[in-house]
C-alpha cells in the first residue's frame, strides 16, 4: 500500500480531486489535521500548476473541498453505513486508513451528490483503489459501494425496458 497515488496523466480534473481529496482524508485521519487546514495545503501547495506532475491536468479544487467538507459533515451517516456492508466481525476502523478514506468519500457521493450518476461514482472509486492498491482492495471498494448505492439509489439500477427486453 502506498499513500501516494500512482500515475495521474489522462485523468479528468473530478478524478484529480477525488485521488486528492483521499489522501486528503488520509492524512485528517491519521494526523489529526483540522478540515481547512488541509484543504488550504492541497489549494495552495498541491494543486499549484508547478506542483502537479507534468500532463495531470487540472484538478477541480472546489470538487475537492466539496468532498471534504462533505464527509466531515455527514461521517455519522457514512460510518455506520459503510460498517453494514463490512463482512461479518470488520468494522470501518480495523479497515486500512486509504481504504477507509477511499470508501467514506464514495459513500458521501452516493448519499449527496445526485449530479454524479451511481455508477460512475462507484468506478471512479474504484479507479481511485487501484491507484493506491495492487491486491482485493479495488474489490472491495465495488462491493461496497454497489451495495450502498442500489440502497441509496434504487431508481439508477431499475431495469430499463430495452435492457429487459434484450436480457
Amino acid at each position: 500500500m502506498n499513500t501516494r497515488a500512482k500515475g495521474g496523466a489522462g485523468r479528468g480534473a473530478r478524478s484529480l480531486a477525488r485521488i486528492a481529496a483521499v489522501q486528503a482524508l488520509y492524512q485528517m485521519d491519521m494526523a489529526g489535521t483540522d478540515l481547512n487546514d488541509v484543504i488550504r495545503e492541497f489549494e495552495t501547495l498541491r494543486f499549484s500548476a508547478s506542483e502537479q506532475a507534468p500532463g495531470a491536468g487540472e484538478t477541480d479544487a472546489q470538487f475537492f473541498a466539496d468532498i471534504l467538507r462533505g464527509v466531515v459533515r455527514r461521517q455519522r451517516d457514512i460510518d455506520p453505513a459503510i460498517d453494514e456492508q463490512l463482512a461479518t466481525g470488520w468494522r470501518l476502523v480495523r479497515v486500512d486508513s486509504i481504504l477507509r478514506a477511499i470508501l467514506r468519500g464514495g459513500v458521501f457521493e452516493l448519499m449527496e451528490r445526485r449530479d454524479v450518476p451511481a455508477r460512475v461514482a462507484i468506478n471512479e472509486y474504484i479507479e481511485v483503489a487501484h491507484a493506491f492498491f495492487d491486491g482485493d482492495e479495488p474489490k472491495v471498494v465495488n462491493g461496497v459501494l454497489d451495495r450502498l448505492a442500489r440502497r441509496l439509489r434504487p431508481k439508477e439500477f431499475e431495469a430499463r425496458p430495452a435492457d429487459a427486453a434484450e436480457g
